[in-house]
C-alpha cells in the first residue's frame, strides 16, 4: 500500500481546510489509519486516528475542531480541520501499519507506511 496526502495549503485563522489520504496498490479496508504532523524544528506529533471499526481518536489540541473520517470504497482518509489556529501550521503526513494495535495509535514509531506530507499553514 502507497499512500498520498493532498489538500494543504495556504489559510487565514479561522478558516478551513480538507485533507485528503489516498491509498494505492492495496485496499485500507483492514487498516487503522492516522494524521500526525510536524511542525518547523518540532517532533512528528500524533492529530487524530479511525481504526477499522470506525473508532475516531484525537489529540486534545485538536477536539472539536477536526474530524476524521474514511471511504473505504474510495481508499481515501479525510481530516477536516475547522477554525484553523496558527498553531495548526505543519506538514501532515498520513501512516497505517499492518498489525498496528490501538495502544499504539499514538506512537509514530509504530507505522512503517507514510504519505509524502502535505503542508498546511495558517495565517494570523
Amino acid at each position: 500500500v502507497q499512500l498520498q496526502a493532498s489538500g494543504g495549503g495556504l489559510v487565514q485563522a479561522g478558516g478551513s481546510l480538507r485533507l485528503s489520504c489516498i491509498a494505492s496498490g492495496g485496499s485500507i479496508n483492514m487498516y487503522h489509519m492516522t494524521w500526525f504532523r510536524q511542525a518547523p524544528g518540532k517532533e512528528r506529533e500524533f492529530v487524530s486516528a479511525i481504526t477499522r471499526g470506525r473508532a475516531t481518536y484525537y489529540t486534545d489540541s485538536v477536539k472539536g475542531r477536526f474530524t476524521i473520517s474514511r471511504d473505504n470504497a474510495k481508499n481515501t482518509v479525510y481530516l477536516q480541520m475547522n477554525s484553523l489556529k496558527p498553531e495548526d501550521t505543519a506538514v501532515y503526513f498520513c501512516a497505517t501499519s499492518a498489525g498496528l494495535i490501538l495502544s499504539s495509535l499514538r506512537l509514530k514509531d509504530q507505522y512503517n507506511l507514510w504519505g509524502q506530507g502535505t503542508l498546511v499553514t495558517v495565517s494570523s
